[in-house]
């Protein structure tokens, strides 16, 4: 199985991303391969089997980006199908708002670049589908 074309499960895949709130701006990633190659998103990744949505979203804000969060709650979901991901799986994703509460971002291969910018600041990036709704959700949970 090679990264490049991975062979997708034919069943739906759980995962997790964390709104990243710090100093009142929002940490995005931008995608360095497939599913989703090139848009910019937020960190996260698959549930793994007996992993809790929290501990999961923990290990894969970590391996992504070497950041300790806070998680505040969650802020919404997404479903992104086959047709809509980029050709890449079906995944149901759980989002929550988090604050930075230590390190500096260091990427993983996974992706290539990083922004910290106001929620309302996301103009003219190429944005996976649903991620304004949930970055103003999340702020409302992270502002209350």
């Amino acid at each position: 199985m090679s990264a490049a074309s991975p062979v997708q499960p034919s069943h739906p895949q759980l995962a997790v991303s964390a709104a990243i709130f710090r100093d009142d701006k929002i940490l995005l990633v931008r995608r360095a391969r497939s599913p989703a190659k090139g848009f910019y998103t937020l960190p996260g990744g698959r549930v793994e089997f007996g992993e809790s949505l929290h501990t999961a979203l923990r290990r894969e804000v970590d391996e992504e980006t070497c950041l300790n969060i806070e998680i505040i709650g969650l802020a919404g979901w997404r479903e992104a199908l086959p047709a809509t991901s980029g050709g890449g799986g079906h995944y149901l994703i759980m989002s929550f708002a988090a604050r930075w509460i230590g390190n500096e971002v260091v990427l993983n291969d996974e992706l290539d670049d990083f922004k910290w910018l106001a929620p309302d600041g996301l103009g003219g990036l190429t944005l996976t589908d649903g991620l304004p709704e949930i970055i103003e959700a999340a702020k409302r949970l992270t502002q209350g």
